[in-house]
């Protein structure tokens, strides 16, 4: 049977397409530790704009007030140190004491050591190690502890996105030899993989978001050095060769916390801008 445009059983049906989540979020809460600057403060915008309720970690009382004033009514929040093994534990419970439970965990603290004394290996001192570890990894743990032992106190699922770095596995000895940094990430995709196959039977998924250069204020160096910027031009070739912004993550924070994720855990999503499959060239 063959049909033309004429044939009265014909029916054009629009699509509508959206970016996004199809899953309501409106009972869903998300404690973003790192939530009140940078690629944080972007994933709380886009969390609230699609429903969420969010709980943010911040160790500066001033950026955290400015975050909840923007966020509104949908926000709430505490300044302390995710260092502080207690600190993501408080957090978790004023959230479930004003929004009644926890949906998912974003781990987005962090930071460069360099200052302490990371560096090459050869240079890196024992305080910037210990520095790194507590800022990447340490940090981490003591947050996804908290909120495994929340989401099994619940009984229901939770999710947990960990960040990482291209760094953790695409090394750019030039401009980034940093290598207490580099091992904090590479074993929070170790770490996250293998909470991710324990916790599993439970519903319970963990994933992890690995970005290369993007403006934040923890990228200040790298993002205001002309040689770096020249550099991730063709290292990060998308949209016309470019540093990213924290907005460049949000479509994939919101998928990787959202149930529309559910059948997905132990997994490492590079948001890179092409990082990870460029040679990137250094200028003379």
């Amino acid at each position: 049977m063959i049909l033309s445009l004429d044939c009265p059983c014909l029916v054009f049906v629009p699509i509508l397409v959206t970016c996004m989540s199809k899953t309501p979020q409106e009972d869903s809460v998300a404690v973003i530790v790192g939530g009140t600057t940078g690629l944080g403060l972007s994933a709380s915008r886009a969390l609230v704009q699609s429903g969420w309720k969010v709980a943010l970690l911040g160790r500066n009382a001033d950026s955290l007030e400015s975050a909840l004033s923007e966020l509104g009514d949908a926000a709430l929040g505490i300044a302390a140190d995710a260092c502080n093994p207690g600190a993501v534990p408080e957090l978790i419970d004023k959230t479930v004491t004003s929004f009644g439970h926890v949906s998912a965990l974003y781990h987005v603290a962090g930071g460069s050591a360099r200052s302490s004394g990371d560096g090459p290996l050869h240079e890196l001192t024992d305080e910037g190690w210990h520095r790194a570890l507590d800022l990447n990894l340490t940090s981490l743990i003591y947050s996804n502890r908290a909120a495994i032992r929340r989401f099994r106190q619940q009984g229901k699922r939770g999710v947990i996105l960990n960040m990482s770095s291209v760094l953790g596995f695409s090394p750019s000895p030039a401009h980034f030899a940093t290598h207490g940094y580099a091992a904090t990430k590479a074993a929070v995709m170790g770490f996250t993989k293998s909470i991710a196959s324990y916790y599993a039977k439970e519903n319970i998924r963990a994933n992890v978001i690995a970005p290369a250069l993007v403006e934040t204020p923890m990228s200040e160096r790298a993002t205001s050095n002309e040689s770096i910027k020249s550099y991730a031009q063709s290292k990060q070739p998308l949209d016309g060769g470019r540093i990213g912004m924290p907005e460049d993550l949000d479509a994939a924070v919101l998928y990787l916390l959202s149930e529309d994720s559910k059948y997905v855990t132990g997994q490492v999503l590079s948001v890179d801008g092409g990082w990870s499959v460029s040679e990137g060239q250094l200028k003379g």
